[in-house]
């Protein structure tokens, strides 16, 4: 696994030009109009996990994005103080398990203060092909291992390897979040 550290800074200034008419660099309100932008923004929800010798961890994400088909590989965007952050990066290996429609009780589990270990009890999680736990009832399963973390801003982007897609495909749908709530989409959708 190598490591590409090249931070943006945090506040990278913004040419007058390129500003809507009569709106100010500010970057706490530049911040708060992207974030309403994205919110707009439907993305599906995803819990990733991973399980190692730097222990086992899981969190909601939706910062997920396919990169390639060959070789399969996903971007994972994982923010820099989560409480799996430490898990995630030690171990080097990841699922990312897409949610179905039903599964917005699960999203808020692993998004949550929950403490790591009340997030994995009571599922019957299995190990994938790199250890990190299976969740049941998904949409579709992509286990991985961790190749290049690049360091951007409050983030680390992970290019992970699939090494073991499965499409589970539920009759539930999937769950996606748009517009600060979660919504059932596709076949059977709540």
């Amino acid at each position: 696994m190598s490591l590409i550290s090249s931070p943006l800074p945090s506040s990278v200034p913004v040419p007058a030009a390129a500003l809507p008419t009569g709106q100010a660099e500010d970057p706490i309100e530049r911040a708060r109009a992207f974030r309403a932008a994205m919110a707009q923004v439907a993305a599906a929800v995803h819990v990733v996990t991973t399980d190692g010798p730097c222990g086992r961890a899981g969190f909601t994400a939706s910062a997920v994005s396919s990169l390639s088909d060959a070789p399969p590989m996903l971007l994972v965007c994982l923010q820099k103080n989560s409480s799996a952050y430490a898990a995630v990066r030690g171990n080097g290996v990841l699922c990312v398990n897409t949610l179905s429609a039903d599964q917005e009780d699960l999203s808020r589990l692993f998004g949550g203060k929950t403490p790591m270990a009340e997030r994995f009890a009571g599922l019957a999680c299995e190990a994938g092909a790199s250890g990190s736990p299976l969740l049941p009832g998904v949409r579709a399963r992509f286990d991985c291992h961790i190749e290049q973390v690049v360091s951007v801003a409050t983030h680390d982007v992970l290019l992970c390897r699939v090494v073991a897609p499965q499409a589970c495909a539920p009759a539930a749908g999937s769950l996606v979040y748009a517009d600060r709530r979660y919504h059932g989409v596709g076949v059977g959708a709540a």
